[in-house]
């Protein structure tokens, strides 16, 4: 199954086009791209570098986060409209186990991170498995010197991965936590990854109905907070 792949939920987007025989086209932005003048004009590079048109494509697959509310929203809405206008199946999968996929298979616990802003960072703890990984905690949310405290308290070896890991790299050193550090090549969540990720539910028909896809959220948006504050002053 020739599956569509849109990442957008870091400032690094991507678009790929493959199957589990592999990946056929890419194409990335890693410099803090404007998501909506990049997807549409990638996905076109994808299919013409590929010799493909829209009707070759028999799914659409979209990282939904967590991540950046911009890019989760433009990179969601995108997946949706075009599965509906081409009648596709839709797949979405979580930022956080692209980051980990990528990097399967180290025999150390992972732990996938990405910044959420705010001096916090969204995670998830993975293990490898036959074939993959195997997320073993809840998607989450956390200031690092929080998360630091706890994987300085594991008996396992860690791999931290993501611009999150990167980013906090001094507070996970200073709290002693003996975690490996990944490179700035696993960084990022990629839809090369998701296509992969994307392309084996597909073939099991594992699809998402559209109606119910929408972007992972871990932290309520700014202006419902303060929605919620101006309602307080005036019942006060």
């Amino acid at each position: 199954m020739l599956v569509l792949g849109i990442e957008t939920s870091t400032p690094q987007a991507s678009v790929s086009i493959g199957s589990e025989e592999g990946v056929v086209a890419s194409a990335l932005a890693a410099r803090r791209p404007n998501y909506v003048e990049f997807l549409l004009p990638a996905i076109r590079f994808c299919l013409d570098g590929a010799g493909l048109v829209y009707n070759d494509v028999e799914g659409i697959a979209v990282s939904r986060g967590p991540g950046l509310l911009t890019g989760l929203r433009v990179g969601v809405a995108t997946a949706k409209a075009l599965a509906q206008a081409l009648s596709l199946p839709i797949v979405g999968m979580a930022s956080l186990d692209l980051l980990a996929y990528e990097v399967r298979y180290s025999p150390k616990t992972i732990c996938a991170m990405l910044d959420a802003r705010r001096g916090e960072v969204y995670y998830a703890m993975y293990r490898t498995s036959p074939g993959g990984i195997q997320r073993m905690s809840e998607y989450d949310l956390a200031r690092p010197e929080q998360l630091a405290l706890g994987i300085a308290a594991r008996s396992d070896d860690m791999l931290l991965v993501g611009n999150g890991a990167r980013l906090y790299r001094e507070v996970f050193a200073a709290a002693d936590a003996g975690a490996e550090i990944g490179t700035v090549g696993d960084a990022y969540p990629t839809a090369v990854a998701l296509v992969e990720l994307a392309a084996a539910r597909m073939g099991r028909r594992d699809f998402d109905p559209l109606t119910g896809l929408n972007p992972l959220y871990l932290r309520r948006s700014a202006r419902p907070i303060e929605w919620d504050r101006m309602r307080g002053r005036r019942s006060a």
